[in-house]
């Protein structure tokens, strides 16, 4: 059973007990399936307003059990050990009692739900009671004289009358809990169970229609039976037939039909392209219209230099082709289809920045295996292997020669570099970069984590220099 549930049959039963229906209170009581200490303690006082002593005693036994320090729950008690006639019983529970006091001269129950104050003075007083039905006047009269010292209202003259009965050893009638109250649910957490309606009645503002009145939901429209074959979608609907994409880097439009986007971006791709450009849609906009797009703030670290002509042109003259030669790391060059064997060698030897003599270069026609190129080689075979304007060479160095590279640059990565082209090499900052080649003043060539590419100049600053 839930919270709410306990809550309200809690206040359902303590409603019909203060209007004098307590057989329904305490079925409603014995109801609950989670009962708390207060729940076990209010069951227990209707079951002794009854008379049912022993149902009374379980009851508080469940109270006590709930909460060990419901001083008023052993006072309870002890009075029902005491009209059961049951006196040893009640002088130790009228111990305990007066133990869970823990030295007050009262605890006032209000706090808690019950308009009630129990007093040590009355503790004490029914304790000098059992104590003087067992014979033990001299123990009785000790408890009524602590209890006489702890007096703290005048209305509480019953303690000076069973001090005078006590003298002339005569009983006196115990001190008992008022019938009239129980344990009250937190009437914050009653008021909640109450539905309230925080949004109010609709009610219509404006209407094409004379006198409407209507608030709820229309119903169901007739439908259309010809529909136009094409309709026409809105431009911010087209969005919807995009992809989305979320953007992983900053770009900076360099030309008025691209967008501006930053990391975190959603974009809705419409066409891809083989050149890995791509038609999106941007803040309900497209590349073909951007004049409303304000310039993206520019962040640290510098911007990305233009790439000069140093740097490989792949879309340049078509009398160019790509040479990729493999060396202990990849380098491309552009040339000239149909250099001589000397003219080529030389090139990729001033690239690598070895000597032309100290070096092998290879290539591999197609379905067959790699063959040296040498001054005897027809260049001709060599450069008929060009494809889609490209050229794959391997380039070894020559077993007996004796020059090699004697050192190495290291370079340090002031600012991470996040690549933006197949040929860029991508590294975070404070990453080692060993320098291969300079593209041009702007620009140079490295490896980085097992990769090889081309990264700005300005990302980086030179660490060390190492003899190999």
């Amino acid at each position: 059973m839930s919270f709410v549930n306990t809550l309200k049959q809690w206040d359902e039963s303590v409603a019909c007990f203060e209007r004098g229906d307590s057989t329904a209170a305490l079925e409603t009581f014995i109801d609950i399936q989670e009962k708390n200490s207060k729940i076990f303690f209010n069951i227990g006082c209707i079951h002794l307003i009854n008379k049912d002593l022993d149902e009374a005693e379980k009851a508080f036994d469940g109270s006590i059990g709930k909460d060990q320090h419901l001083a008023v729950a052993f006072f309870q008690r002890g009075l029902t050990f005491y009209k059961k006639e049951r006196q040893d019983k009640s002088v130790i529970l009228g111990i305990d009692d007066w133990m869970e006091l823990r030295g007050n001269q009262l605890i006032d129950y209000k706090p808690l739900g019950l308009r009630y104050k129990l007093y040590a003075c009355e503790v004490l007083h029914n304790m000098a009671l059992v104590n003087a039905q067992l014979g033990l006047w001299e123990k009785a009269k000790e408890h009524l004289l602590t209890a006489l010292n702890l007096k703290t209202e005048a209305k509480l003259s019953l303690i000076d009358k069973a001090l005078e009965c006590l003298l002339k050893q005569k009983l006196f009638q115990p001190v008992e809990m008022s019938q009239k109250v129980l344990f009250k649910p937190n009437k914050n957490y009653v008021a909640e169970l109450e539905k309230k309606d925080y949004l109010g009645k609709a009610k219509v503002v404006a209407s094409i229609i004379d006198k409407d009145e209507f608030s709820g939901f229309a119903p169901l429209q007739p439908q259309v039976d010809e529909v136009p074959a094409t309709p026409k979608v809105p431009e911010v609907m087209r969005a919807l037939e995009g992809e989305p994409h979320t953007v992983l880097f900053e770009f900076v439009p360099e030309t008025s039909d691209e967008l501006a986007v930053v990391p975190g971006n959603i974009v809705f791709v419409l066409q891809k392209g083989a050149d890995n450009w791509a038609s999106v849609i941007f803040n309900e906009r497209d590349e073909t219209n951007k004049d409303d797009i304000p310039a993206p703030p520019r962040r640290e670290p510098p911007n990305r230099p233009q790439r000069k002509s140093g740097k490989i042109d792949e879309s340049g003259d078509s009398s160019k082709c790509i040479v990729k030669v493999h060396f202990k790391y990849t380098i491309a060059i552009s040339m000239t289809p149909g250099l001589a064997y000397i003219t080529t060698l030389k090139t990729i030897s001033n690239k690598l920045g070895v000597p032309a003599t100290s070096i092998t270069l290879s290539y591999s026609p197609k379905d067959s295996g790699k063959i040296i190129i040498d001054k005897d080689t027809r260049m001709e075979d060599v450069w008929s292997c060009v494809r889609n304007g490209r050229l794959t060479l391997w380039c070894d160095m020559k077993p007996d020669s004796s020059e090699q590279l004697h050192i190495q640059t290291y370079l340090v990565a002031l600012h991470s570099y996040a690549s933006s082209n197949p040929e860029d090499l991508e590294f975070n900052q404070g990453d080692t970069i060993l320098l291969l080649s300079k593209v041009n003043e702007d620009w140079f060539e490295g490896e980085c984590n097992q990769k090889i590419g081309i990264f700005p100049a300005s990302f980086v600053e030179e660490v060390q220099m190492k003899e190999i």
